[in-house]
């Protein structure tokens, strides 16, 4: 994809984020048929969890998961959230690695990075930061975070082989990723070419294989699919209808003079084509002075 047209999708989904955090509770991106911020609580989150953290980053989460479900984040540990929106999973990270740890987070959208500000405030915790900056290019310096989680927005980015560069070069030696995202296979052409299905983490979406392949080409190893939910047409018509609020004129035309039968025949074409996946995958370690490898 060139470089103007990345960043016209760039622009695209940031002003649909912006907009989605402005606006009350009805859905948003990866969220289904369900209300805005609802989701977390099928995506793993436990409820004691939710609990602790501010209301307004429950309710503002647009993702397809828990990336710090499973992982085994501990007491000092650095963790990178990317795209890390109002600050759920930032918050979380924060807790788990205390204050001898650090969570940073990377957003692209102003607004998200006023809510998530306001989040940390309101939760009191210290050793947590939100960074202007797109995942594409990241501002952190190289080797220096143990974890990089992201929550259902590498499949937003143009240019994902960047992103995959990006996580392989910050992870310290050893560090590792937990990636929820959602990934199809098999596609139509006119979904692929349909900007109202992108900002929905639809047509923007590569394959289980194209995302493995990504992330061993990027340098890491042991890259692997932990779990998986299939979405169905029900879910994934919700999902496209709840991000018309928050999409571009041109993509509201086109439903208003589309119609339900669209969102339904968007669906059905894509049921059993689309789910999210949690990826891991780790920074190998370097060689030995023996050049043997050290082994996790």
């Amino acid at each position: 994809m060139k470089e103007q047209q990345s960043e016209e999708v760039r622009a695209t989904v940031s002003k649909a984020y912006a907009k989605a955090v402005s606006r009350p509770p009805n859905g948003g991106c990866c969220s289904g048929p369900d209300q805005k911020g609802t989701v977390v609580k099928l995506a793993g989150y436990p409820r004691e969890e939710l609990e602790t953290l501010p209301p307004e980053a429950v309710v503002n989460s647009f993702g397809c998961g828990n990336p710090l479900a499973f992982s085994e984040v501990k007491q000092g540990d650095v963790v990178l959230d990317l795209g890390s929106g109002a600050g759920i999973d930032l918050l979380i990270a924060a807790k788990k690695v205390g204050p001898t740890g650090r969570a940073i987070g990377v957003d692209m959208t102003g607004e998200m990075i006023a809510k998530a500000r306001e989040n940390i405030a309101v939760s009191g915790l210290t050793n947590a930061e939100v960074r202007k900056g797109i995942i594409e290019n990241l501002p952190v310096e190289s080797s220096s975070v143990d974890w990089v989680v992201s929550n259902c927005v590498i499949n937003l980015s143009p240019e994902k082989h960047k992103v995959f560069v990006e996580i392989a070069r910050v992870l310290k030696p050893g560090g590792r990723m937990l990636v929820s995202d959602i990934v199809a296979e098999n596609l139509p052409g006119w979904v692929r070419e349909n900007k109202a299905l992108y900002t929905s983490c639809v047509a923007g979406a590569i394959s289980e294989k194209e995302y493995l392949d990504g992330l061993q080409a990027a340098g890491l190893e042991n890259a692997e699919v932990r779990e998986r939910l299939v979405y169905d047409s029900p879910q994934l018509e919700g999902l496209i209808q709840s991000d018309l609020a928050d999409a571009s004129e041109e993509v509201r035309n086109w439903a208003a003079t589309s119609g339900e039968e669209a969102m339904t025949r968007a669906a059905q074409s894509v049921a059993g084509k689309v789910w999210s996946a949690m990826f891991y995958a780790r920074k190998p370690r370097p060689e030995t002075d023996k050049g043997e490898f050290r082994p996790w």
